[in-house]
């Protein structure tokens, strides 16, 4: 069973949580530190949720919610769905994602949008599952260098 919550303090156990999902999520970036996470945590933009396996008392998931306001209304995106490895199948990513939308829609956003790469076929189900639809858009992206 699975108890999804948001994240309020960080703590050494939330570190070592997503120094352990990081790399199911990203092959590319580095698992957040303290500093990064607590600044997730401190915005107003960002609310970070986590899923904990009731039995074993794990963190085994996470999903970042941002909500914000533009001119045509307040819109929610989520971002960086991680589910481990050891539970995929179970209800940790609907759990976390049912949550987002649930927060989206108490803040009043008037949509909610995510990405997911077309790989990512179990991801794919489950969002289409839980009421997603898929848009006739593009997607575009400048990577910024340092």
């Amino acid at each position: 069973m699975i108890h999804t919550t948001e994240v309020i303090e960080v703590d050494d156990e939330l570190i070592a949580a997503f120094e352990r999902l990081t790399p199911q999520l990203s092959s590319s970036s580095p698992a957040p530190g303290a500093d990064e996470l607590a600044a997730i945590v401190a915005s107003p933009a960002t609310v970070l949720f986590a899923a904990r396996d009731i039995d074993s008392g794990d963190i085994v998931g996470a999903l970042t919610l941002a909500i914000f306001r533009i001119p045509t209304g307040l819109r929610a995106w989520i971002e960086d769905v991680v589910v481990d490895d050891s539970v995929r199948g179970k209800g940790v990513g609907a759990a976390l994602t049912k949550t987002a939308i649930e927060r989206a829609r108490k803040e009043g956003a008037k949509t909610v949008d995510l990405t997911s790469r077309p790989t990512r076929e179990a991801a794919n189900r489950l969002y289409k599952r839980v009421g997603f639809e898929k848009r006739e858009t593009n997607v575009y992206r400048i990577t910024l260098e340092d």
